[in-house]
């Protein structure tokens, strides 16, 4: 009993000890190079930037004496650094990973050792330079449960934004590939079938946790259905959805290839068209029009089509749709972007491997889109989707220190971001080389 007493009594000293370091005001002050504090601006050289809890208190020009603020105060030198917000990506699925072994997972992990590897996945991407991301696709209880005990500081992670799934019966986000039994246990609550089911639908999704609710107006590549990638999704069913999210306070983000059901989902009134590959001159006046964004995924496209060419693990049905979309996503995005689209940074990153988001970059430079446009695409505007832009997407006073460093500049070479030389989120550094 007295052992039990003295065990209890040092877990009391140990949590109250945790506690009070918890509460302690912690100051950071970093030397910046070069900082770009607000994509869509000009960097500026020689800053100061002091970070207190996690929090953005100043940034001034030169290089104050970081003794100034306190013994206790952290000093960080990224003289010879190109520092920019942290990075986001508004297009991810976290609990999965395309590969030859996807039937015999799905099969045999666990729901709770499906989200073990998922936190695997958050951290390498985290790692990688994106502080925030947008999971479209998931277990949705366990996903909420990682989003919520990072956002309570019991687990370190990206900042997640977790969406729920409301798909039509054989549609795009319905199971394929399974025998019929599997197929009726994997099906979600969320499948639906005409407008009032997919009401019903939606409302569950966000009663159990949804920030935003993902739907597919169009068929998509992965499902292993010769079903095509046009529209799918009914338009009274598409209303009913964005009305009942709406009503709800939550945002709609809609994946659609096809024009068909790109227009659909516009006309409805999603916030996000993802992948939009198809988008055509009526859908981009759509997109101006309802200002809408375009996440246009380029990585996983060059990633299946890479996939179906070289491994024999995808049904003739996947290949087939893979070789053909994937291979007409860049091109699509240029004409997007040169039209005035706005765009926001996606990856679909679980077709590609976590912790290689930022070669999205890339293939939307190759594409014919500015650095400076690709930066901005993945802060500033990522966070106006997702309502955040009071709190993140910028370096300002006031907001979280979410921040990455790299080596050179990606405004002179958009390859700086394969490899980000520190990562701050919320004021706790990740990387520092």
């Amino acid at each position: 009993m007295y052992k039990h007493l003295i065990s209890l009594k040092s877990t009391l000293l140990v949590l109250t000890t945790l506690s009070s370091f918890a509460l302690q005001a912690t100051t950071q002050v970093l030397h910046v190079g070069n900082l770009l504090a607000i994509p869509g601006q000009a960097p500026k050289v020689q800053q100061t930037m002091i970070i207190k809890d996690g929090l953005i208190s100043q940034i001034s020009d030169g290089y104050l004496d970081a003794s100034s603020f306190g013994d206790d105060a952290q000093y960080i030198d990224l003289k010879n650094r190109f520092v920019m917000p942290g990075l986001m990506d508004m297009h991810v699925h976290l609990q999965f990973e395309l590969g030859p072994k996807n039937d015999s997972e799905t099969l045999k992990m666990s729901d709770q050792l499906v989200e073990m590897r998922s936190l695997m996945f958050a951290m390498r991407t985290l790692k990688a330079g994106f502080t925030t991301m947008r999971d479209v696709g998931s277990l949705s209880q366990e996903m909420y449960a990682m989003r919520d005990a990072i956002n309570n500081g019991w687990i370190d992670g990206p900042r997640i934004i977790a969406a729920g799934g409301v798909g039509i019966t054989g549609g795009h986000m319905d199971v394929s590939g399974m025998k019929p039994e599997l197929m009726e246990l994997n099906t979600a609550s969320t499948t639906c079938n005409g407008p009032y089911d997919c009401r019903r639908a939606t409302r569950e999704a966000i009663k159990y946790g949804a920030d935003l609710i993902k739907i597919t107006s169009t068929g998509g590549v992965l499902t292993d259905r010769a079903t095509g990638t046009g529209q799918q999704m009914e338009m009274d069913e598409l209303k009913e959805v964005v009305l009942a999210a709406k009503r709800m306070g939550r945002k709609v983000a809609s994946h659609a290839h096809q024009e068909d059901g790109i227009i659909a989902a516009l006309e409805a009134g999603v916030d996000s068209i993802e992948h939009g590959t198809y988008t055509g001159e009526k859908a981009i006046k759509l997109f101006k029009k309802t200002g809408a964004y375009l996440v246009p995924t380029l990585l996983a496209g060059h990633t299946v089509v890479g996939m179906a060419k070289d491994s024999d693990f995808m049904s003739p049905a996947i290949k087939e749709k893979a070789i053909k979309v994937g291979g007409d996503m860049q091109g699509n995005l240029g004409r997007a972007y040169k039209a005035g689209v706005k765009i926001a940074f996606g990856t679909d990153s679980g077709v590609s491997q976590h912790g290689t988001n930022a070669y999205e970059a890339v293939l939307m430079v190759e594409a014919g889109m500015s650095p400076m446009d690709v930066l901005k695409s993945a802060t500033v505007n990522g966070a106006d989707l997702l309502g955040m832009s009071q709190q993140i997407g910028t370096l300002e006073v006031g907001k979280q220190a979410d921040i990455i460093a790299t080596d050179g500049s990606p405004l002179d070479d958009i390859k700086q971001l394969l490899d980000v030389d520190f990562v701050m989120k919320g004021g706790k550094v990740f990387v520092q080389k």
